[in-house]
């Protein structure tokens, strides 16, 4: 399948772009998402590089700072994750933090320059404290700044109390393609997963969706995972693409290293299929070289998290990604 049209890789020209580029499509086929991963990668990147400099400021990266507000005794069992009751990984449980907390946390994150401020609770889905949680979303929208959440299944009515609180984004992602989301997790199915990101839409919040890679999937599961995210009645504002980060105690920790390329690939695909989405480097960073992930903003990657801790697992320093960001020339939205 020609994805390229009219390109010459032999010519020393470069490819030009297919004509479907920069359309919103929501009726990607598999076999059209796999033939831009089987791209040479310099090709890949040309074209993912040029979408996404069509959609969006190339040099300016979205800011997000996320916060574990419930940690641990989770009663999935998703085999990536050290909060599932169902492993024993040693980190300590928490139960919800105070309100107060929460809204200090996200004052100081809006002084470090995030732009948005999302909250993640280890729940299967809202118990009997989302009453709290409505008003951490009211406190830190009244802040002025964007709002996430990531609370597990939502119901419809959930999903409307969350908007009149004032939530931005809800963030659900689908891990992994259809075919394999059962090795991964048994607990909750593909489609409980598909329904909350309707209760979502439907409450008029934006989605944030994406995946992870590097939990022992082929290489078609990445493009049926990304099909499954372009093919949405509308793509998700905000893709966030994780690097499993691989936790002692879960059955996932022994699984084969990710080839860096083939993560850098991922995020190239994602930003062709949806050009006018956020695509996020999300979790595993600390794990990439700055030539990694300089790679990933190259290939479209435009939304990061900031702040020393991704919920449990580590992240790269503040001081680390000032560094970084001085050396590429890049610079926070809003700044």
């Amino acid at each position: 399948m020609n994805v390229l049209a009219n390109s010459n890789t032999n010519s020393g020209t470069t490819p030009s772009s297919p004509a479907c580029a920069d359309q919103m499509r929501h009726d990607w086929a598999v076999e059209e998402i796999e033939a831009l991963f089987a791209l040479p990668f310099n090709d890949l990147l040309f074209h993912a590089a040029s979408v996404h400099r069509r959609n969006f400021d190339p040099n300016r990266i979205q800011i997000s700072r996320l916060l574990s507000i419930k940690t641990g005794k989770c009663p999935e069992d998703c085999k990536y994750c050290p909060q599932s009751a169902h492993y024993d990984t040693g980190l300590p449980k928490e139960d919800l933090l105070e309100v107060e907390t929460v809204l200090a946390a996200a004052r100081a994150a809006k002084e470090s320059g995030a732009s948005r401020f999302c909250m993640g609770a280890a729940w299967r889905g809202p118990g009997k404290d989302f009453d709290l949680v409505l008003r951490m979303v009211e406190g830190v929208k009244a802040l002025g700044m964007e709002t996430c959440a990531s609370l597990g299944l939502l119901n419809a009515e959930q999903a409307r109390q969350l908007k009149g609180a004032g939530l931005d984004y809800y963030n659900h992602n689908i891990d992994t393609s259809p075919e394999h989301y059962d090795e991964i997790i048994t607990t909750r199915t593909f489609e409980d997963r598909l329904d909350t990101l309707a209760h979502v839409r439907d409450a008029g919040m934006k989605v944030c969706c994406g995946g992870i890679v590097g939990m022992g999937e082929k290489k078609d599961d990445r493009a049926r995972m990304l099909q499954t995210l372009a093919n949405l009645d509308k793509h998700p504002e905000s893709v966030p693409i994780n690097l499993l980060i691989k936790i002692p105690g879960t059955p996932l920790e022994g699984v084969e290293d990710t080839d860096p390329f083939d993560f850098v690939r991922t995020i190239a695909v994602a930003r062709i299929v949806m050009p006018e989405s956020y695509v996020r480097l999300s979790a595993g960073r600390q794990a990439m070289s700055d030539e990694m992930q300089a790679l990933c903003f190259f290939a479209g990657a435009n939304s990061m998290f900031c702040g020393e801790r991704l919920l449990t697992a580590g992240n790269p320093s503040p001081d680390s990604d000032r560094s970084l960001f001085g050396r590429l020339g890049l610079k926070p939205e809003g700044v």
